[in-house]
Order: C-alpha cells, then structure tokens, then sequence
C-alpha cells in the first residue's frame, strides 16, 4: 500500500525508517520530510497546513493511509477533512485533538471524569490570572492553553516570577497560545511518558519512555521540546502503568467517546510520579519527539500495521506491540543558542563514522546546501543507541556523539542520569 507520512522532524525520521521495514508498503511518500527522510521515502514538496493539495496528492497518489507526525495539523483539522474524502488518517480529528491543543480543555475532562492531575485555574485575562495566584502556594505552574511547541510552560519559583510568566503570555509572546493560561498546582515526584494506542473503543499499551525536557545537564535551565530521551522508564513498573491505564488513560477514552469525540490515534500521557500515585500532567496527540525514536528503536511489530488497525478502528484484533527488552536512549544535539534562535547553517560531518558504532542518527533540523549537510533548526539530530540497561545505552549512543563533527551544535551529557544512578547501586 502507499503510504503519506507529514512532518520533518527527528520524529517523523523514525516514524520513516520504522514504517519503511514494513512488507506490507509499497510506496512511502513524505511531506516536506528531511535529508535523513530521504533515506526511506520520496520527498514531497507540500505543506501539510495545505488541506486540499495533501488531499489531492492522496487521490492522485492512492494513498492508502497518511500518518500525521506533528501535532499542529491535527489540531487545524486535517484528519477530518481527510476522512470525509474516505482517505484513512492516523491522528485524531479536530475535536478530539483538543486534547493537546487546549490545556484548560484536558483539564476540564479530567475534572470530570475523576482523572487525578493537578488542581487549575483558567484564565482568560491578565487580570484574572494574576488573582488566581493567589490560590496557589509556590512554585507554581503558568501554562500558555495553545500550542507553543514544549515550552509555554514555566515554572514559577516565587510571585514574582509568576506575575512575569503571565505578563509574558499575555503580551503576545507566544501568540495565540497565550490567549488564555491555566495555572496549576506544582506536583513532586519524578516524570515519565506513556503511550497508547486507540482507535476510538479499544486502547492498546504501546510503551514508555523519560524525556529530559530543560536545556541543562541535571535539568536546568529552560525548557525545550526535548534534549533527549530513554525507553522503558522503569520508574514506571508494571504495576504503576496499569494504574495509570486503568486511572488515567481508559478513562480519557470513555470521556472522550461519551462527548461525541471519540478518539483515534496514539495517546501521549506526560505523567507525574507522586506519592499518592500517578497523575496526569497533559496529554499530546501525537507520537512524543524524542520519545520516539526511542521507541521505535525498541519496536518489534509491524508499525505500518498498528497504525492502520488504529486508523481503521480494528485494535480489538491486536495484541500489544512486542518491544525489545534492552533500552534504547537517545541524544539531541541541537544548534548552538537553542531554545532561543539557533545558529543554522553549521556543517554537519561524520554520521557513517557514528552509526558505524551501532548506532542510528536521525535527522530533525537539517538541510543539504551545495552538497552538504548544515544545520537548520534548533534540534538537528538525535544519536540513538540501545545496550542492555541505561547505562549501556548512554555509553553507545555519547561514543556516537563523539563520532559527529558539529561545532556550532551542542548536546546534554547526561541523558538517562537518574536511572544510571539507580542502575549503580
């Protein structure tokens, strides 16, 4: 079959390289895709945010099913329209991608579904923002409601901070995200991510994974989309992922079937390990970048079929996708001044020698420009390796690392650190 994947992202890389092992494909197209892309599907020049000219190239192409990567043209209300050319999409529609595209919506279902989180306030104004404060003890959380690829989220140590975040948001500074802000209790304990699949009745366990989200080593610093990434999270043991599938995860889905949404793709819980349990920070619509590449690393099954049995509503026929044992960690290396505005057009050299260790690099922000590989983001690579524990994994994919010539890039040290203490005693 043919198949459309949309992004150009280290997301949509693995997403590419997975799918492309499938015997069932016949053709992969990616739109607008990357060098690394390239490798595994023909590169297309459209905008995924150009509703009708994907359409068309799905009828022109017979694409049997588009993968959407990224997050934003789920939440535009691409899969709906998609649909009703009777063209199978793996992402939920517009409705129920508000999951991600509305803080104070996911907040409000929790709320009444009796989904743990933390307790909120939405607010509409500055004004009103700045009186919600005061229901909260410090720190604090200040969350831009929309869209702000991972970083509309501080963390307020003192009210002062907190008075600068909302003035921050509601200035403009990230657009119309910060239309609305939610404030929210600070939670203790440590984080991780679960994903499944769902096709709307049925939700299948798919894996999960520990992002490290701040732009310093021992997490520091602001926050990005992501500086790298490990999978399993063992933190989250058996009996820990059963709670948040019983507690968390099955109960959004029936919320969300009871509203008239029902939902369809990959669930994306961002959790918090608290003493009383897990609780749900928010949800994604979309698989987690870097989360997975990690998993995809760690996927036995056929993604090419998960992803159309989710698409097509058939997951009850399913079991739930075999993952290697051993763990698969990841590494970004991202361009110098990122999360801020990245220095682009830095020559990028020495791949083969990286994944000649054992190794996978996959592409997030590059180009070719006179035949060579530069920079073009803030997040340009993602040096993936797996080993028998963390420990292992990390040792892998920094010897890949120090394979690449990137010197206007830079990257964490210490991705996975908690577990590799935890592995030490």
């Amino acid at each position: 079959m043919n198949v459309l994947l949309l992004g150009a992202g280290g997301r949509e890389h693995a997403l590419a390289w997975k799918l492309a092992q499938s015997p069932k494909l016949t053709r992969l197209f990616a739109a607008p895709g990357n060098p690394g892309i390239a490798a595994h599907a023909e590169l297309v020049e459209i905008d995924p945010a150009d509703h009708r000219a994907v359409i068309d190239f799905c009828i022109r192409n017979s694409i049997a099913l588009v993968v959407v990567g990224p997050e934003a043209p789920l939440v535009d209300g691409l899969a709906d329209n998609l649909r009703t050319m009777g063209i199978a999409v793996f992402g939920p529609n517009k409705a129920a991608a508000q999951l991600e595209g509305s803080k104070g919506f996911t907040k409000d279902l929790c709320a009444r579904a009796n989904i743990p989180t933390a307790a909120y306030v939405r607010a509409m104004s500055k004004d009103g923002a700045l009186a919600a404060l005061g229901d909260f003890g410090f720190p604090v959380v200040v969350k831009a409601d929309g869209l702000a690829a991972g970083k509309g989220v501080i963390i307020a140590e003192t009210r002062e901070e907190a008075e600068a975040a909302v003035e921050d948001m509601f200035s403009g500074s990230f657009g119309a995200a910060g239309a609305e802000v939610v404030i929210e209790e600070f939670m203790t304990g440590e984080e991780a991510s679960f994903f499944a699949l769902c096709d709307g009745t049925t939700v299948l366990p798919f894996g999960s994974a520990q992002d490290h989200k701040r732009v310093g080593e021992g997490d520091t610093g602001p926050n990005t989309g992501g500086m790298g990434a490990y999978s399993p999270a063992r933190v989250l043991t058996p009996e820990l992922e059963q709670r948040v599938m019983d507690e968390i995860v099955a109960p959004t889905a029936r919320a969300m079937a009871d509203a008239g949404m029902p939902y369809s793709g990959v669930f994306f819980a961002g959790l918090m390990l608290t003493e009383q349990g897990p609780r749900l920070i928010e949800y994604n619509v979309r698989f987690g970048d870097p989360e997975c590449q990690v998993l995809m690393m760690r996927l036995e099954d056929d993604l090419l079929d998960l992803l159309l049995a989710t698409a097509e509503g058939r997951l009850a026929d399913m079991a739930r996708p075999a993952m290697k044992a051993e763990t698969a960690l990841t590494v970004v290396m991202a361009a110098k001044g990122y999360p801020g505005t990245p220095e682009k057009g830095g020559a990028i050299t020495g791949l083969d020698a990286a994944e000649a260790t054992g190794a996978k690099v996959f592409h997030a922000g590059t180009a070719i420009k006179n035949g060579a590989l530069i920079a073009n983001g803030g997040r340009v690579l993602n040096v993936t390796a797996t080993g028998p524990s963390v420990t292992a994994a990390q040792t892998a994919a920094y010897k890949a690392v120090d394979a690449i010539d990137f010197t206007s890039g830079f990257c964490r040290r210490d991705i996975g650190w908690r577990e590799v203490e935890r592995e030490k005693t």
